[in-house]
């Protein structure tokens, strides 16, 4: 089934919150960060997915603002897989002709982190053919808040004419500038909430819950959750289906 399938809905953007990493561990009796190592495998698969589809952006909601509540040993054991996926990954992406880019305040990551995201972004700045968007340290409601004190800033400093400011351009002004709006967002692990991630990009989304743990979300599970957007009728407040 997977290599036969093709979109027939237009789907430019999809975002992905990769939930049950840990749960995946603890079911079978693994400590917690067995799950993160598993996910990052199970990442690459579904990156090669996407990209093999054509979709032509793929947003990862692989740490939140919030995540730094969890233990300090899951989280330093979370960056150096990160690390990992990066070092043996980037060659594939430079292949492949994808672009990194990140959403989210960087400057509270382990350095060694930073430096190896700041190098793979420079690496990848001329890629074109897809766009590999990972969101670390990011909260919607602080990407939001940030965009509303530089629009601030800039008005203050007669640098801005509010009334020239509409929905369109206010984009310009959050992380996600330059990006597509997202078409689908699927969560994985059955929990249905989105968790701060990508608030005003979804605003048009379509939803897909999967019961299905990140670690086993592999590519035939994929295409049930494309399968599903694409029964959707998407009208965008009209009464017309697209």
């Amino acid at each position: 089934m997977d290599n036969e399938y093709k979109l027939t809905k237009k789907l430019d953007h999809l975002a992905l919150i990769m939930d049950g990493n840990g749960r995946w561990a603890t079911k079978r009796g693994l400590p917690r960060t067995a799950g993160h190592k598993e996910a990052c495998k199970t990442l690459i698969e579904v990156v090669r997915s996407v990209y093999s589809l054509k979709i032509k952006c793929l947003s990862i909601y692989a740490f939140s603002t919030e995540n730094w509540n969890r233990p300090k040993s899951e989280i330093t054991k979370l960056f150096q897989y990160l690390n990992i996926f990066f070092k043996e990954n980037i060659d594939e992406m430079m292949e492949k002709d994808i672009k990194i880019r990140t959403m989210g305040d960087l400057s509270r990551l382990p350095l060694k982190t930073q430096n190896t995201i700041s190098k793979t972004i420079k690496m990848t700045e001329n890629n074109k053919t897809f766009v590999f968007n990972i969101c670390l340290n990011y909260g919607s409601h602080e990407e939001i808040l940030r965009a509303t004190k530089n629009i601030a800033t800039l008005y203050k400093e007669n640098k801005l004419d509010l009334n020239s400011l509409n929905e369109i351009n206010f984009n310009d002004y959050l992380y996600s500038k330059d990006l597509p709006p997202v078409d689908l967002l699927i969560r994985t692990s059955g929990e249905e909430r989105l968790s701060n991630f990508m608030l005003y990009q979804v605003s048009y989304s379509e939803f897909v819950f999967t019961p299905t743990y990140f670690p086993d979300f592999h590519k035939n599970e994929l295409i049930k959750c494309l399968q599903e957007y694409e029964t959707r009728n998407r009208r965008f407040g009209s009464l017309k289906n697209q």
